[in-house]
C-alpha cells in the first residue's frame, strides 16, 4: 500500500481521489490551503489519515526546512491535484498557482524520490480541433485562455523535472456519470445555468462543434488507477475523457427539451456581437458565460488509447441521457429552479 500526499484535497477532484485512495487501502495525506473540508463527491467527510496546511505557490509550501524534510520522506507518492480553474484570472495569478505551485510541488516530491502524479486538463491541446493523441506535442501558443496555456507550462515543468512523473488530463469534470451528483457548482455550471434559466439566450457556435463531458467518477476512479501502478504509468500523459464528444447542438437541445428552461440561440462566431444583446444579457455573457464561449467553438477529439491500455477502463457513455441526468440533480440540488418555481416567478 501507497503513503500518498494529495495537494488540492479541498477540491472537488482533490476530495474524490482521496476518498478512492482510502477505499483502496492507502494512507493519505490531505494538502489544504484555506479549506480544511474534505469530503468525497457524494459530500460525505473523507478520514484522511492527516491533514497538513500549505500553500503551493510558496516556496517548501511556506513550511520550515525540517517540516519539509520530514513530509518529503513520509510519502512514496505525490498527487498534484492543486489549481485555479478559474478563466477570468490575471497573468501573475495563474503564474504564482498553476506554473510555480507545479515547481514547488516538483521541488518537494524530488526531496522526498517520490512518484509524481501530476493532474492537468486535457485542453493543454489549445484550441486545436480533430484528433488529439496522448503523445501529442504540447504547443506553446494558440491556447483560449490563461488556464490553459498554465496547465501547459505546469505540464512542460513535469516532463523536464527527471522524476518518475505521470500526467492526467481530464476533459470537462461534470457530475457522477450513474445520477449526475456533484458536490459543488461552479466553473462550467455557472455559464450553464445563466443559459438553461434563459439569461444568457445567445452563444457564438461553430458548426460541428463538440463538448467533451467526462463524470468524476471515470476522473476520479482513472486518477486513482494510474496512481496504483505508477511504474507502468511512469514517463506517460493520459486522456481522462468521454472520448465520444457531444455536439453542442444536441447539447442545447437537451436544454430546450425542458419547457421551463431556454434552448439557446447558437450563431456563427463572424455573426456574434456582444454589444448588440440587450443590456442585461451582456454583461453576464461578458462576466461568464464569456469566458466557456470558446468550449462551444471547438471540435477537439481526445484520443485515451494509451488510458485505456493502462487501466483497463473506458468512459461511461455520454450521450443526451446523461446530460438529462446533470441536468435532474441541479434540479433536485435546487441549483437550477424546479418547473413550480418558473411559474410562481413568471
Amino acid at each position: 500500500m501507497l503513503n500518498v500526499l494529495v495537494t488540492g484535497a479541498a477540491g472537488l477532484v482533490g476530495g474524490e481521489v482521496c476518498a478512492r485512495l482510502i477505499e483502496a487501502g492507502h494512507t493519505v495525506t490531505a494538502l489544504v490551503h484555506r479549506n480544511h473540508d474534505i469530503r468525497a463527491n457524494d459530500g460525505s467527510p473523507v478520514a484522511v489519515a492527516k491533514t497538513i496546511s500549505g500553500d503551493v505557490s510558496q516556496e517548501r509550501f511556506g513550511w520550515g526546512v525540517a517540516d519539509f524534510t520530514e513530509i518529503a520522506a513520509a510519502h512514496d507518492l505525490l498527487i498534484h491535484c492543486a489549481a485555479t480553474v478559474r478563466f477570468d484570472l490575471e497573468e501573475a495569478e495563474y503564474q504564482s498557482v498553476n506554473v510555480d505551485g507545479t515547481a514547488n510541488a516538483l521541488a518537494l516530491a524530488k526531496a522526498g524520490e517520490m512518484y509524481f502524479l501530476h493532474v492537468s486538463t486535457a485542453y493543454v491541446c489549445g484550441t486545436r480541433d480533430g484528433e488529439i493523441s496522448e503523445s501529442d506535442t504540447l504547443p506553446n501558443a494558440g491556447f483560449a485562455n490563461g488556464y490553459e496555456a498554465s496547465k501547459a507550462k505546469g505540464e512542460k515543468l513535469v516532463q523536464a523535472s527527471g522524476l518518475r512523473f505521470a500526467i492526467a488530463r481530464p476533459s470537462i469534470v461534470v457530475g457522477a456519470s450513474d445520477d449526475g451528483t456533484i458536490r459543488q457548482f461552479d466553473t462550467t455550471y455557472t455559464a450553464f445555468k445563466l443559459i438553461a434559466e434563459g439569461r444568457v439566450r445567445h452563444m457564438p457556435s461553430r458548426a460541428g462543434s463538440t463538448l467533451d463531458f467526462v463524470p468524476i467518477d471515470h476522473v476520479a476512479s482513472g486518477i486513482v488507477s494510474i496512481a496504483q501502478d505508477m511504474e507502468s504509468a511512469a514517463g506517460g500523459t493520459y486522456h481522462l475523457v468521454s472520448g465520444q464528444p457531444l455536439p453542442v447542438e444536441r447539447f442545447t437541445a437537451v436544454i430546450g427539451a425542458y419547457p421551463h428552461f431556454h434552448e439557446p440561440e447558437l450563431v456563427p462566431p463572424e455573426k456574434f456581437d456582444p454589444a448588440q444583446l440587450p443590456a442585461l444579457e451582456r454583461r453576464l455573457f461578458r462576466r461568464v458565460a464569456g469566458l466557456y464561449a470558446s468550449y462551444f467553438q471547438r471540435n477537439p477529439h481526445f484520443d485515451d488509447a494509451k488510458f485505456r491500455a493502462l487501466t483497463g477502463y473506458s468512459c461511461p457513455e455520454t450521450d443526451e441521457a446523461f446530460v438529462r441526468r446533470l441536468i435532474d440533480y441541479c434540479i433536485e440540488a435546487k441549483f437550477l429552479a424546479a418547473p413550480e418555481l418558473i411559474e410562481q416567478t413568471s
